[in-house]
């Protein structure tokens, strides 16, 4: 991929990586990615935004080969995707000097082994100047490690915001507007990344609130040309109370934990309660992350496996409780063959959500008449808690 003119002296470089499927062995990417960087060029001066993921340098370097010089390479965040070719861009321009947040100086050091003569650090609010323009500085720690910051192009009304607004999504347009597939890739990119740091999220949407922003550059996906409508949907799903939405991740060894899992649905839909079941052994996981973003109650359906929950409903039941969703009830179904602490298990691993827990449901074996009659009482109790909360 070609370098690609976003406005005059600032262009889009870095790669489109269509074929990856997973990042950090663990987020599922069904659309691809992209590592973006920025070159940024005004009276014979030269500043890079970020780099490129360390697989893709060629990609990077080539893009550069007839640059003849550059200034500053400003690091936002020092996880490799971003950062990762650094080194060989040094290698290139071994005049350039690394811009970073205070934080970031000995993580860049640790992460990337750059001498750290290479590396001047930059306060949040401080400014520099690149030939006409102006640059500044905008700490935003927790976006989504402790370093990161932002880069705001004053003259131009560009924001440069690293992995936030970003979206996990290959294509070969630029710009975000007009591209059916963005929302959806933000709202999960949001969910497996940013959601965790909501508290810290909500003061960075207040603290950009005064800024004028008419382009966001963010390192992942496209180039937000409608920056408002990607800046309200992080404040909805950051700031908003959950909606009336169940999720029921499940897993099913003998049939038992499905059929309550089939009844519970038919029960929860029959009082107007919207559920979602995720068959977690067949779910994309970060379907089942976006989802979280909304919900307000989640319920693992498990069966036993030597007397905890299954495996996959522990990672389920993990990373529920990592993402840290605005639920706010929680409860365990399931089978056991002769004895469970199930229930109690899954429930210590969401320790960290203030989550009101209502009581499990298990059952020995099949599910029977009582089963069924404890799974409409827990659809009862859902229903009426739900009510509280649309007040």
């Amino acid at each position: 991929m070609r370098p690609r003119p976003i406005r005059p002296g600032i262009d889009w470089m870095g790669s489109i990586d269509w074929d990856r499927r997973l990042f950090d062995e663990l987020i599922p990417l069904p659309d691809g990615t992209s590592y973006n960087a920025y070159l940024l060029r005004s009276n014979g001066m030269a500043a890079m935004i970020d780099t490129d993921d360390p697989a893709k340098k060629a990609e990077l370097l080539d893009q550069l080969a007839e640059l003849e010089r550059l200034d500053y390479l400003i690091i936002q965040h020092v996880e490799q995707d971003h950062s990762g070719s650094a080194p060989a861009v040094l290698e290139r321009f071994p005049n350039a000097q690394i811009l970073c947040s205070v934080k970031a100086k000995t993580m860049i050091v640790d992460h990337l082994a750059i001498p750290e003569e290479k590396i001047t650090t930059v306060e949040d609010g401080e400014t520099l100047s690149l030939g006409e323009w102006t640059l500044e500085f905008i700490a935003a720690p927790w976006v989504h490690w402790p370093e990161t910051m932002l880069t705001y192009l004053r003259e131009e009304k560009v924001l440069f915001t690293c992995d936030l607004f970003g979206s996990h999504l290959a294509t070969d347009e630029l710009f975000a507007s007009g591209n059916a597939k963005v929302s959806d890739a933000a709202k999960r990119y949001y969910a497996e990344i940013m959601m965790p740091f909501a508290s810290q999220i909500r003061a960075h949407l207040e603290k950009l609130a005064p800024y004028e922003i008419g382009l966001i550059c963010p390192s992942h996906g496209p180039v937000r040309d409608d920056p408002h409508a990607i800046v309200d949907a992080y404040r909805h799903w950051a700031a908003d109370p959950p909606k009336n939405l169940v999720l029921i991740p499940y897993v099913s060894m003998h049939e038992s934990t499905a059929l309550m899992v089939d009844h519970l649905v038919t029960a929860l839909t029959d009082r107007n309660i919207h559920v979602e079941p995720f068959n977690m052994t067949l779910t994309d996981l970060g379907d089942y992350a976006a989802h979280l973003v909304d919900a307000a109650t989640v319920v693992f359906a498990t069966p036993t496996v030597l007397v905890g929950p299954h495996p996959t409903i522990v990672f389920a039941a993990y990373l529920t409780g990592a993402l840290r969703p605005k639920l706010k009830y929680a409860g365990v179904i399931g089978s056991f063959g002769w004895g469970s602490q199930a229930a109690e298990r899954a429930q210590s691993l969401c320790a960290n959500l203030k989550t009101e827990w209502f009581d499990p449901v298990m059952t020995k074996g099949l599910p029977k008449a009582e089963t069924y009659e404890a799974l409409d009482a827990l659809a009862d109790a859902i229903a009426e808690k739900h009510r509280i909360l649309e007040t």
